[in-house]
């Protein structure tokens, strides 16, 4: 061999855990390989910050590109049935209740009808969508709620929304978001819970913790759309067990733990 002339090394055989070829990480068996994407300066340093006003843009702004004008994906046609098809959204998922409220608001077209019953004589008519006994006590029971104490009308306002029986935060947060257009909250569910942990939004478990971190760090103007960009995506690529993450423009500003690919450093404790 020539002088000056340093023999090419030959490429190391082991595997590095969850490294494959230069700056494109493979995580679990089967992966897809493709050439890495540019890193963002969003490394895990002592100067890496995951609330850091600059990423949370970046979140935002990618999240508004990949579903610019999405909204609730339950159908609805007044804010009543929106109440009744999101207590009906529990452990069930979309899909399902859109199948069995046609039939339902047909039925039951008014406020009034479902008042006039008791809990027994709906079961049958919702029983697909899961836990239809307290279903139907909730749906009725809002009803003679909303009869008797505010009307006939689905009140416009937290306090009152939540005193309706079945109508949780996260309900409250649906109606007054989509259907009075009114930022009062974000909608934390199963999607909006497992993504905010993995993008590192908030190390909190309880929903209304969640809701307020990310309160804190979404402009209130975006908080319903937020909610519903979340939910999409959770639906669509950022999904429970192995997300798309060779498919997802988030991919390189995302750390999380249980990552099926990736470009960037994992962070173990960026989990659901």
């Amino acid at each position: 061999m020539p002088r000056g002339i340093v023999p090419r090394q030959p490429a190391k055989t082991g595997r590095q855990k969850g490294v494959r070829g230069a700056g494109t990480t493979r995580v679990g068996m089967g992966a897809p390989t493709r050439p890495a994407r540019p890193k963002l300066p969003h490394a895990k340093t002592k100067t890496y910050q995951p609330l850091a006003p600059e990423r949370i843009q970046e979140i935002l702004k990618r999240l508004h590109q990949l579903y610019p004008g999405v909204t609730c994906a339950l159908h609805h046609n007044n804010a009543w049935e929106l109440v009744v098809a999101t207590i009906l959204s529990a452990q069930c998922t979309d899909v399902r209740v859109n199948m069995v409220t046609p039939e339902l608001f047909r039925k039951y077209p008014r406020v009034e009808d479902l008042a006039a019953l008791e809990p027994e004589q709906l079961e049958p008519d919702i029983r697909s969508t899961g836990f239809f006994r307290n279903k139907s006590r909730s749906i009725v029971g809002a009803a003679r709620k909303v009869m008797n104490d505010f009307g006939g009308q689905v009140p416009e306002d937290m306090e009152k929304l939540l005193s309706l029986p079945g109508v949780a935060r996260k309900t409250a947060n649906v109606v007054l978001g989509s259907w009075f257009k009114r930022n009062d909250g974000v909608v934390v569910d199963t999607h909006v819970t497992r993504i905010s942990h993995r993008l590192e939004l908030t190390k909190e478990t309880d929903a209304q913790k969640i809701e307020r971190d990310l309160m804190k760090i979404i402009p209130r103007e975006l908080w319903t759309l937020f909610s519903h960009q979340v939910i999409w995506h959770g639906r669509k690529l950022c999904i429970a067990r192995s997300p798309k993450c060779v498919d997802c423009p988030l991919e390189n500003i995302c750390h999380a733990a249980d990552k099926t690919w990736s470009t960037v450093e994992i962070h173990k404790n960026a989990k659901p």
